[in-house]
């Protein structure tokens, strides 16, 4: 067991890991903090940070990566740094080429292909025979004609490594998609084409130890990612019920995909299809990281585990050679509804059922989370919600072709 004191690097170039932040802290770690310059006066938890660093760009450019070398350099020439952790999507990249640099324990950058990269994600799935969509890349004109003959449209063009549904774009027909291969032009090559199969989108939101899947919470979205993002839906999400037919096969699924991409020791979000047309599960997108939306507190909801402290302790345990104790878990239904407002400080006080255990206080949004003995009554309640937001409280905005953060 390691006795010598332990310093995590952590990235996070948005305002998110505060309870990560707050378990590392607590067993007794020194914590750097490295984010953008315009997030330094959001309420971190000084408490629980030793010290932070800025940058004044985010962006996984070859300019930005080498202003981020150069900086670390010069930390680690008084600071030895033990861990790096990445705390969003768009920073497992930035992660991953640190540790690489500097020759630090952890997940290199083809790993982090795996878990950033849509196309690296659909090549490995298919190369370890786990269901995906038909996809093309879209480097080769040849490939993509044969890819418009042989599976029949609608077709999806997604960005190879945004987040969510953001850039992503729907496509009947092979003059629409090759109209759009030319607005897009030189930066095609960053994007990967893929038939879109209608069905009920879950995600598998789970801990990983030493390769082994120590916990894992499936849910379902009431309405998927895309829909909200295309069509400024309300956002909706539920467990499972336990030990179902969808719960065990997502399950079983979810560890192939963690095993065939080498995940050793993480937090991540995983994405899965229901096509209508055959009733199969098809893989969609996956990540090393706790999933955003605020699902994460619904997985809490329902279980009784906080995915950004449980995942500093497997970090911590890491380490430290210290074995990893996972706590009890808690097995009740949980559900979600995030929407936009048309008011600044929306009145949620209107939602006063007592299976309301969160709230979401940010401005011009509205949301709760809700727990209870079965699905129905989440579902039920989610169904309420809904319609007395849409009618009292929602406001649209305009669908993101690239993302703002």
């Amino acid at each position: 067991m390691s006795q010598q004191p332990i310093t995590f690097f952590l990235v996070a170039t948005f305002y998110k890991g505060i309870d990560f932040i707050r378990a590392c802290k607590a067993a007794g770690n020194t914590v750097l903090v490295l984010t953008k310059k315009e997030l330094e006066n959001d309420p971190w938890p000084r408490e629980s940070i030793d010290e932070m660093f800025y940058v004044e760009h985010d962006a996984n450019t070859a300019e930005n990566f080498e202003t981020i070398r150069e900086g670390l350099a010069y930390v680690m020439r008084s600071r030895k740094i033990d861990r790096i952790v990445s705390l969003d999507d768009f920073d497992v990249e930035k992660g991953a080429f640190l540790r690489e640099e500097f020759r630090i324990p952890g997940m290199g950058q083809t790993t982090a292909r795996h878990f950033r990269d849509k196309l690296a994600m659909r090549m490995k799935a298919q190369e370890a025979g786990i269901p995906i969509p038909a996809f093309s890349a879209l480097f080769n004109d040849q490939e993509i004609h044969e890819f418009t003959q042989k599976v029949s449209p609608p077709w999806v063009v997604k960005p190879r490594t945004e987040a969510s549904a953001i850039g992503i774009r729907k496509v009947h027909s092979a003059e629409e998609l090759w109209n759009i291969l030319g607005q897009i032009s030189q930066k095609r090559h960053n994007f990967l084409i893929e038939q879109f199969k209608p069905g009920d989108v879950y995600h598998a939101d789970a801990l990983t130890v030493e390769g082994e899947i120590v916990f894992c919470r499936v849910s379902q979205y009431v309405n998927t990612p895309m829909e909200v993002a295309h069509g400024g839906g309300i956002f909706r999400s539920a467990t499972v019920e336990f030990n179902g037919k969808d719960d065990k096969a997502i399950q079983k699924l979810n560890a192939q995909v963690k095993k065939a991409f080498g995940l050793q020791y993480s937090a991540s979000h995983t994405e899965f299809i229901k096509c209508h047309e055959d009733g199969k599960f098809y893989f969609l997108e996956t990540s090393s990281r706790v999933g955003g939306a605020h699902l994460a507190e619904m997985v809490e909801a329902s279980s009784g585990i906080n995915l950004w402290a449980e995942w500093a302790k497997i970090e911590d345990a890491k380490v430290k050679n210290i074995p990893y104790q996972l706590p009890q878990i808690r097995n009740d239904h949980a559900g979600i509804v995030v929407s936009l407002s048309r008011f600044q400080h929306p009145d949620d006080s209107v939602f006063s059922d007592p299976e309301i255990v969160w709230r979401l206080g940010k401005d011009h949004h509205i949301g709760m989370i809700i727990r209870a003995n079965s699905r129905e009554r989440v579902l039920e309640l989610l169904d309420n919600y809904a319609q007395r937001i849409a009618q009292d409280f929602h406001a649209a905005a305009p669908p993101k072709e690239t993302a703002t953060h």
